[in-house]
């Protein structure tokens, strides 16, 4: 009988930490956030990664992952996935020495992707935020910010360039741009979880 209640406590303990809240927390978020259907590449911000995509990380693996991750590059976009689910937790593309060129078309293809920003900062800054509904709209996300209640993004997609991304004119030097896509609740969760 002693035995019994060893396994039973065992089992218990088990079932216990693997519906912990944070892990059904994130796994609820992360649902939520794959519905919006935040893509590049056929990479889903919160989804799981399909057979072909585990394939492509193993073969493209990179040695530099926050705790409970794993980063790997499929052509130029890197991905961070969560170690224990195989969920993307952030997509994103980076170039140090892009030329102006380059940066309209990283620019032309995020706006065809997800349209019009929610908001554009400084000329350098592009942020598209994505609320339970889908994308937040520039003008409800003014409309919000003045009424004091600003709407609680659950995923963004920022484009940060060094030089003015819709200047005509100017310099004509390489510059550096990125963008991201992430879900700062997600990691904020699965960084609590894995420290």
């Amino acid at each position: 009988m002693k035995i019994v209640s060893i396994i039973l406590a065992a089992i218990i303990l088990l079932f216990s930490h693997a519906c912990s809240p944070q892990v059904d927390e994130i796994a609820d978020l992360s649902e939520r956030v794959a519905k919006l259907n935040i893509h590049r590449n056929d990479y889903i911000l919160g989804k799981a990664l399909s057979d072909k995509q585990k394939k492509t990380a193993q073969r493209n693996a990179l040695d530099e992952a926050s705790p409970g991750t794993y980063k790997f590059k499929d052509n130029d976009l890197y991905v961070v996935a969560d170690r224990a689910s195989d969920r993307v937790l952030v997509i994103y593309e980076r170039y140090e020495q892009a030329s102006r060129q380059k940066i309209r078309e990283l620019v032309g293809a995020l706006f065809f992707d997800f349209g019009d920003p929610t908001i554009m900062a400084h000329d350098k800054i592009i942020y598209w935020a994505f609320d339970e509904k889908g994308k937040i709209s520039e003008e409800d996300y003014r409309k919000a910010k003045k009424e004091g209640q600003p709407r609680k993004a659950i995923a963004i997609v920022k484009l940060d360039s060094s030089q003015k991304i819709m200047d005509k004119g100017g310099s004509l030097e390489k510059g550096s741009v990125y963008y991201i896509i992430s879900s700062e609740p997600i990691l904020k969760i699965h960084q609590e979880k894995n420290s």
